[in-house]
């Protein structure tokens, strides 16, 4: 059996170094996630980041579980209080990118996403994020931002992958955490350099896929939709669902 990661043993970077309102440690949660929202809804201010060195009930996109074992990855939520409702509908874009850029050097190989917010490392998931915002009428009252990078690969998962080995949760903590705090301060849609910069690590960019729809991606626009050409040229701006390639 593998050891536990000698990072998990270490204390989590101050709040000040990690640019977070505060840090809460908890050694076992069903989801970080779940913890910020009911911290978020008793009134807890943005940079508020909650870090767990085990999930039991870890949760992805569409209700699919996260594998979050003790010592085997950095599982965390961060909580914000974006103002700008353009921003809020690109988020996962722009978290996506933020976390590539901040984690590129800790990774084998190019650091690739794959809409709306998977990183991919030599074609192998190595993190997710989930995004959940919650609205007050028509002004968002706050943002959880979940995230798990995997340290090593998970068990029993031929389809993910890692970061460098030796790198520590703490490794990971500081590079991405004050990247997000300073993200999560920027408003409206895309622009044209965030797009060229999604543009160099799409995984899918000019791939067949058959879902959400049949066709050939080719990008992501400024809103943060999935572009997608059918079999007659006609090209789709896809807002939700779950990308799935065409098999070869």
């Amino acid at each position: 059996m593998e050891p536990l990661l000698s990072g998990h043993h270490s204390p989590l970077p101050p709040s000040e170094e990690l640019r977070a309102h505060e840090v809460v440690h908890l050694p076992s949660t069903t989801s970080t996630m779940d913890e910020a929202h009911a911290r978020a809804s008793r009134g807890a201010p943005a940079g508020t980041l909650i870090v767990a060195d085990e999930q039991t009930a870890g949760r992805g996109r569409s209700g699919n579980v996260w594998q979050s074992d003790a010592g085997r990855g950095v599982w965390f939520t961060l909580i914000e209080r974006p103002t700008d409702a353009a921003a809020v509908d690109v988020m996962s874009i722009r978290i996506g990118l933020t976390i590539a850029a901040a984690i590129q050097p800790l990774a084998v190989e190019p650091i690739q996403l794959k809409w709306p917010n998977d990183l991919f490392v030599a074609q192998r998931k190595v993190a997710g994020i989930l995004v959940e915002a919650r609205w007050r009428e028509r002004t968002v009252d706050w943002v959880a931002i979940g995230v798990g990078i995997n340290l090593y690969v998970p068990r029993n998962n031929n389809s993910a992958t890692a970061l460098k080995s030796g790198i520590t949760r703490n490794d990971v903590l500081l590079r991405v955490i004050p990247a997000l705090r300073q993200m999560a301060s920027i408003c409206g849609s895309l622009s044209t350099k965030e797009l060229l910069a999604w543009k160099a690590r799409d995984l899918a960019l000019d791939r067949p896929i058959v879902s959400p729809i049949a066709g050939i991606v080719r990008g992501v626009d400024s809103t943060g939709a999935l572009r997608v050409e059918d079999s007659v040229g006609v090209l789709h701006e896809i807002r939700s669902g779950s990308l799935v390639f065409a098999a070869p």
